[in-house]
């Protein structure tokens, strides 16, 4: 080999061994910048989680604050990010890395910590105490003759299939309480009755939470379509509304319903091209603060009563807003027509049953802080915190009393605080199937009743065996981050009593009007858990019949409304052939 190639190889191996320095600097340069990123990006995340600790504190259940919540989303996406990183940059300082089994051994560390600390991962692990609340169950509700009086009238219709409104108001009508207010006397009709054919009907339900935490939309369309079949026929208004305070969504795109994208707004569009049906959030007002428009203040928004009430400490905060057909509403005064108010509005309170950390249950009662403005929120009252005081029978009585409040249990959080399923945040997973639907002008006996023959009972089937902070029985307020929800309940009673209205937390004044159907063979009318020829054959006899007539029979009636005809042999041989 001659000197000049000696050289030249020479050369060569210098050349190479200076490209390989460049990338072996440029390297770790590159390794440097990642790291120093991963390191960012581990101690953003466990910021973000010591900032949920500290907020959510001994009290677990707070977890479900959207603030919470969102600081827990972050948390977890970096630490996602840069715990497997930390981990793999370990493995790279190891020479074992490089061989076969380094690196199978670091695919798997990296993704087992991806799954272990995702939400998914956690939301997945059994929860003490409960067996399986996402399931449905058959609840034991029976009625009850009132032995003291005044006494409160409760209507209970329960079961898959039956516990529909049609049925709610056929009950209702029956015992007394007529839905249509109407100069002609007939079946839920008469001169006493609730909605006239030009009322303004304002439908007060739970926009703030997707899932099943907001109001039923099935419920919901039923009960409009149940008022737009006013047998005078219907010329007034409907209006859906609610403040959601901190969020809130007229069209949430998990909702709850059968067909789960049914939206409150969908519902309501299915009826606004023949009525004056609309929807209004009340949320973007909540901080505007306005007068009446008895005194030229024509403007949307909220009214502050001051002083705060003495005995509960509530500021009174209430809305005023013109709906999507320009009529102009306050909601403590009624319809303004441009003179004078006029008393046309009715207002129906539809909460979804579930439990509350803070206050152990919401239902008629504490669905109505939706309705005031809350301070924490941005807004302009306290009601949030005085709620253990009674403040929402002050809210109550000094703004609307509802003309009747609907209890949606379809679907219910049965999950007792302090557990961390509790509610008011209910998805999918949580929510126990009970298929029951309530009513009652008394919301104190309503929610009274609803909690221990419907949530307590649904508690204990899913596994539970403490419901204490379920219980209106109950005042030991441990395991709320409230007050307890039977001495806040009795609270409340007193202020509305001493208002002037009917209302009882004692069983003793309590009619329970119940209509129950089997939930899971709908259609069986003689109970042999089957829906067949023996059930036709039953409705065939009775066709045709009202009570009196030596042929009726009371299970044939479906649907309660007083006849045996066409409708219930319909619904019967819907469901032909099931067991």
């Amino acid at each position: 080999m001659s000197k000049r190639m000696i050289s030249k190889i020479i050369i060569e191996a210098r050349e190479r061994g200076k490209a390989k320095n460049k990338i072996n600097h440029h390297h770790k340069i590159f390794s440097n910048k990642g790291k120093i990123k991963s390191q960012h990006m581990l101690l953003l995340g466990f910021v973000s989680l010591l900032w949920v600790l500290f907020r959510t504190g001994t009290k677990h259940t707070r977890i479900v604050y959207p603030c919470q919540r969102a600081a827990l989303a972050n948390s977890v996406f970096m630490l996602q990010i840069s715990i497997p990183s930390a981990i793999i940059g370990l493995f790279m300082g190891s020479k074992r890395f490089l061989e076969q089994k380094g690196k199978i051994l670091a695919m798997i560390v990296l993704l087992g910590s991806t799954i272990v600390i995702s939400v998914p991962f956690w939301d997945s692990l059994p929860t003490v105490g409960a067996i399986n609340p996402n399931q449905e169950v058959r609840l034991v509700l029976n009625p009850r003759n009132a032995t003291v009086f005044p006494a409160s009238n409760v209507y209970v219709v329960n079961g898959r299939g039956y516990a529909s409104v049609s049925i709610l108001i056929n009950l209702m009508g029956i015992h007394g309480l007529l839905f249509y207010k109407s100069a002609t006397t007939g079946p839920n009709m008469g001169p006493t009755g609730l909605i006239a054919t030009d009322d303004v009907v304002l439908i007060k339900i739970n926009e703030e939470w997707s899932e099943r935490g907001g109001t039923n939309t099935d419920v919901l369309k039923e009960l409009i379509q149940a008022i737009v079949a006013h047998p005078d026929g219907f010329v007034g208004e409907i209006v859906v509304a609610d403040n959601g305070q901190w969020q809130g969504n007229m069209d949430w795109p998990q909702s709850n319903a059968e067909n789960i994208s049914q939206s409150t707004q969908d519902v309501v569009n299915m009826f606004s091209s023949r009525y004056r049906v609309s929807t209004y959030t009340w949320m973007p007002i909540r901080m505007i603060r306005v007068q009446e428009y008895s005194t030229g203040d024509m403007m949307d928004g909220y009214l502050r009563i001051i002083p705060p009430d003495p005995v509960t400490g509530i500021y009174v905060t209430y809305p005023k807003f013109q709906t999507a057909y320009g009529t102009k509403i306050s909601y403590k005064n009624g319809i303004w027509n441009g003179a004078t108010y006029e008393n046309r509005l009715k207002v129906i309170n539809l909460p979804v049953l579930k439990s509350h950390q803070s206050y152990g249950v919401t239902a008629s009662l504490k669905h109505y802080m939706g309705v005031q403005s809350e301070q924490t929120a941005g807004g302009l009252g306290n009601g949030h915190y005085t709620v253990g005081n009674g403040g929402m029978g002050t809210l109550f009585v000094q703004t609307r009393y509802p003309t009747l409040n609907i209890i949606d249990a379809v679907w219910v959080n049965a999950n007792p605080p302090p557990e961390s399923l509790s509610g008011p945040y209910t998805p999918y997973g949580r929510a126990t199937r009970t298929n029951a639907i309530l009513a009652s002008t008394d919301p104190v006996a309503l929610d009274y009743w609803a909690a221990k023959h419907v949530l307590v009972q649904a508690a204990s089937i899913i596994g539970y065996n403490d419901t204490h902070t379920l219980d209106p029985d109950s005042s030991n307020s441990s395991g709320v981050i409230g007050e307890a929800f039977g001495v806040w309940l009795n609270r409340t009673k007193n202020v509305i009593v001493n208002a002037g209205y009917q209302a009882t937390t004692n069983e003793n004044r309590m009619n329970v009007y119940v209509h129950v159907r089997s939930p899971t063979v709908p259609g069986d009318i003689n109970n042999d858990s089957k829906t067949d020829g023996k059930d036709i054959a039953l409705a065939a006899k009775a066709y045709g019949t009202s009570p009196g007539n030596p042929r009726w029979d009371p299970r044939v009636d479906v649907n309660l409304d007083q006849k045996a005809d066409g409708k219930d042999i319909s619904f019967i041989a819907k469901y032909f052939g099931q067991h």
